[in-house]
Parts: C-alpha cells; sequence; structure tokens
C-alpha cells in the first residue's frame, strides 16, 4: 500500500543513481553518500542519470519498501541544488511537482503519457 504522505521528510540523493541497484544497494547510498539513517521513516528518493527512473526507499513497520516510476516520455525535473545545505529542499509537494511533471506555468507541463486502460463492459 502506498504509505507516503506530506508529514514526512523527503531527501533527494545529490548524486546520479545506477538505478540497477536494489533495496540493499540503495541502503548503503543513503548511510554514505546521504550521511543519514534509513530506519528513521524518512523517504529517500534516487534518481538515474537518464532522469526517466525514479525510486523512492522508504522504512514502514514491516520493512523497507521501494517504489518505482519510470516515465515513458519526458524527463523528471529536479528541483534546484541549494549551495548552503548541499542538497535539494524537498517536500510532499515537491515531489508530487516532480512526479507530475508540473512546471511554474501551466502551458509548460512536462509531456507524459497516460495509461492505456481497457474498459470492460459488465
Amino acid at each position: 500500500m502506498f504509505c507516503l504522505n506530506d508529514t514526512m521528510r523527503y531527501f533527494l540523493c545529490p548524486c546520479k543513481t545506477d538505478m540497477r541497484k536494489g533495496i540493499n544497494s540503495l541502503c548503503g547510498l543513503v548511510h554514505e553518500v546521504m550521511h543519514s539513517e534509513v530506519r528513521n521513516g524518512d523517504v529517500f528518493i534516487f534518481v538515474g542519470t537518464s532522469r526517466k527512473l525514479m525510486k523512492l526507499l522508504h522504512a514502514e513497520d514491516g520493512g523497507m519498501v521501494m517504489y518505482v516510476k519510470r516515465l515513458e516520455a519526458g524527463r523528471f525535473r529536479l528541483p534546484a541544488y541549494d549551495e548552503h545545505t548541499r542538497s535539494y529542499p524537498m517536500e510532499w509537494r515537491d515531489l508530487m511537482v516532480m512526479v507530475e511533471g508540473i512546471q511554474e506555468s501551466p502551458d509548460q507541463r512536462l509531456r507524459r503519457l497516460r495509461a492505456q486502460r481497457k474498459e470492460y463492459v459488465v
């Protein structure tokens, strides 16, 4: 079940990530690169070099959860890097803007494909 919400803290990994990494390797990146503890309930965001694939890593009561989103069209737009904190400031709304491809100007929304859903007749 998708358990992420606006009460959690979100951290975007400051380096490009090899998206072949699984949960264990991403936990290592959280510890080594981001200098944080993966079990503290925060959400860690990883984006690949092509910016077409995103992984979210989160610890829940039952264990570790990894969410993956791959774009068929367009690329994830990353937030501005903060030189002072040496990180990307992230909140729930920033993640939603990034995932949905929303721009400040509505006419510049990033192109996304719609899921092809079959209609069922009962």
